[in-house]
């Protein structure tokens, strides 16, 4: 499955390209394949209770099985996770830190890469003594041609030349209506071109002193359902990144549905 309105890929040598129909997609990384996932948010229920009086059954067992599943169809080198593993701001416990050490227990050996995000703080230090996992910092890392970010701070010099700059953070969402004027939320992705300036200015460098490559965003969809997000076709809505929508070129970047229906430019949809 690529990207496309039915008439084939938006590129014909696409190094980030989604799993149909889930919220994830396969990354190739030079010499290994990676699944790559945004905001797992394990322990979300909790966070809800706590933070807005919401009563809700854990739904950990769904979100595991469901990326067991997909790393099993898809087989990968490694498990990228583009921030928010957890919800709780701060080291986990109690039943987030139960559903994070199922979680861990019950995946595949492969190692898994952490770019840490807003909701990560306590678990570089949780991770230190695991072989297995590796705690990016904020601003990003880059693995081959690709560069990840979970995208509440600016990325590093290092992910801004990537050919492809994958980001979390955002939940991007998009509003559908229908003939009789109700509608609908619908996760979705954006992927787009970026122009240098920003990140130039940020580096404090000139652009011409970039390798810029041009490069692609992929903004991903949450993981996790019920972590809310970003109506990004909806007035009003703004999007929750730095660098975010002043390195887009809103024209060119467009919507995808999880299914890969293409939507169009974002603003429009």
């Amino acid at each position: 499955m690529s990207f496309s309105d039915g008439d084939g890929p938006v590129t014909s040598d696409s190094l980030v390209e989604p799993v149909p129909g889930s919220p994830a997609a396969v990354a190739r990384l030079d010499s290994e394949t990676a699944l790559v996932v945004a905001d797992y948010h394990a322990g979300i229920e909790i966070g809800l209770r706590y933070e807005r009086g919401v009563e809700l059954d854990s739904n950990a067992a769904v979100r595991r099985t469901r990326l067991q599943g997909l790393l099993d169809r898809v087989g990968p080198d490694r498990l990228v996770v583009l921030g928010d593993l957890i919800h709780r701001i701060g080291e986990p416990d109690g039943a987030e830190a139960e559903e994070l050490d199922d979680l861990l227990a019950s995946l595949p050996r492969v190692p898994i890469t952490l770019v840490a995000g807003n909701h990560d703080g306590g678990l570089a230090a949780r991770f230190e003594d695991d072989e297995r996992v590796t705690v990016e910092p904020t601003d990003g890392v880059r693995l081959g041609r690709v560069g990840f970010v979970h995208g509440h701070t600016w990325p590093s010099r290092a992910v801004v030349e990537s050919d492809v700059i994958c980001v979390g953070h955002e939940h991007p969402a998009v509003r559908l209506a229908d003939s009789v004027g109700g509608g609908r939320k619908e996760r979705a992705w954006l992927r787009g071109p970026l122009q240098p300036a920003p990140f130039a200015a940020h580096l404090g460098v000139d652009v011409a002193d970039l390798d810029w490559r041009k490069p692609e965003i992929v903004v991903f969809p949450a993981f996790n359902g019920r972590s809310g997000g970003t109506w990004v076709n909806v007035d009003g809505q703004g999007f929750l990144s730095p660098f975010l929508p002043d390195a887009l070129v809103e024209a060119e970047t467009e919507a995808y549905l999880l299914d890969g229906t293409r939507l169009g430019p974002f603003r429009s949809v």
